[in-house]
């Protein structure tokens, strides 16, 4: 496996990243701004800086075909940002909230996006030409508390959100006018907007970090914070699901996962590193890190004399750099992580990011 691509922008934690779909421009969530990075050669530069929030930016994602931006943040608005001939324009969104934004996403059609907030609501965002300006419906029952995270099924119709009621949750974001009419799946045929297909409750309760479904739409996995990953394989409308498969994990949770074709997750979190999973609607199983390195505790301890022991306390006051340098490449918790490169719907790449102020480009 190829070496990780690491690039340490500063020493600051990362809320969300995303990439152009060039990969040539980076956005990277840093307190209230958002920056825009440019590749030259094989380091990433600082090139833009977007102003425009006044509390902490939570959330952004760049459209691959329009290249439009959209940020959200604890200021509860959201702003969509195009290029224009004096540097990137600013639209404010309705989005008719009353606590933060949380996380943010465009569907795959690019005509909508959603914005998961603490208001208990999903806001879904379009463009009304007739008054020239995003607005907002919501979706709102049965959620009871913060939104954590959304995911887009691949039909643009679909959207899967995760909160901190412990429960993943699969709406119909369909409005008229914008969407097509979507083909009927394992998720429902009739889809009106705010229609429920699916509620799913992990085994102990433990808040929703990050959902996510698979390449054809069939299957949604997410991840809680009682060190759960749960896989859901629907049945058809007002039907049980086939499986549901809940991973209990001996690791710290996970606060974000991706698909790798139907029969691979790739997660990551409070542990530092990735991981993958692997499996169907039989069973699925944690396989392994994505690292060769152990993190330590893990792996071969390094013998020290008890000279040298000394010497490092003497020296440093304590007896090893150990406590301060992780194994792994990231040194602090991963909050994001995104596909970076894909073909035929297997991730080649993939990046992440965290509180340590890194992103790094993984290859599967």
């Amino acid at each position: 496996m190829a070496a990780p691509e690491v690039h340490h922008l500063f020493h600051h934690p990362i809320a969300d990243h995303s990439f152009s779909a060039d990969r040539q421009t980076l956005a990277v969530a840093r307190e209230n701004n958002v920056e825009l990075y440019a590749r030259n050669g094989k380091v990433f530069v600082l090139k833009d800086e977007l102003k425009g929030h006044d509390k902490l930016v939570t959330s952004v994602d760049i459209a691959p075909s329009s290249g439009r931006i959209v940020t959200c943040s604890q200021d509860r608005n959201a702003l969509v940002w195009e290029p224009s001939a004096s540097g990137w324009k600013p639209t404010l969104v309705l989005l008719r909230i009353n606590r933060a934004a949380t996380f943010v996403r465009w569907s795959p059609s690019e005509l909508k996006f959603a914005v998961g907030s603490g208001a208990r609501v999903v806001a879904v965002c379009y463009f009304e030409e007739e008054n020239d300006w995003w607005v907002s419906k919501h979706l709102k029952k049965p959620i009871k508390s913060t939104i954590t995270t959304v995911s887009w099924h691949p039909n643009s119709v679909l959207l899967a959100a995760g909160s901190t009621d412990a429960h993943a949750r699969v709406f119909s974001s369909f409005i008229k006018g914008i969407d097509q009419k979507p083909e009927s799946s394992v998720w429902g045929e009739r889809l009106p907007f705010n229609t429920v297909c699916g509620e799913y409750l992990n085994n102990s309760a433990g808040w929703v970090h990050s959902v996510a479904f698979s390449p054809s739409g069939d299957a949604l996995a997410f991840a809680a914070h009682d060190s759960t990953v749960t896989v859901v394989y629907p049945n058809g409308p007002e039907q049980p699901p086939k499986s549901v498969i809940s991973v209990s994990l001996q690791l710290l949770p996970f606060s974000s996962l991706i698909w790798n074709g139907e029969n691979e997750v790739i997660a990551a979190g409070y542990d530092c590193e990735a991981y993958r999973l692997q499996g169907n609607e039989h069973g699925w199983e944690i396989v392994g890190s994505l690292e060769s390195k152990g993190r330590p505790g893990l792996g071969d301890q390094r013998e020290e004399s008890a000279l040298n022991m000394f010497r490092q306390m003497d020296l440093k006051g304590k007896a090893s750099n150990d406590d301060i340098k992780l194994k792994t490449v990231h040194q602090n918790t991963i909050s994001t992580l995104r596909v970076y490169e894909e073909a035929g719907g297997r991730v080649k790449k993939f990046s992440s990011s965290g509180v340590d102020g890194r992103v790094v480009i993984w290859a599967t």
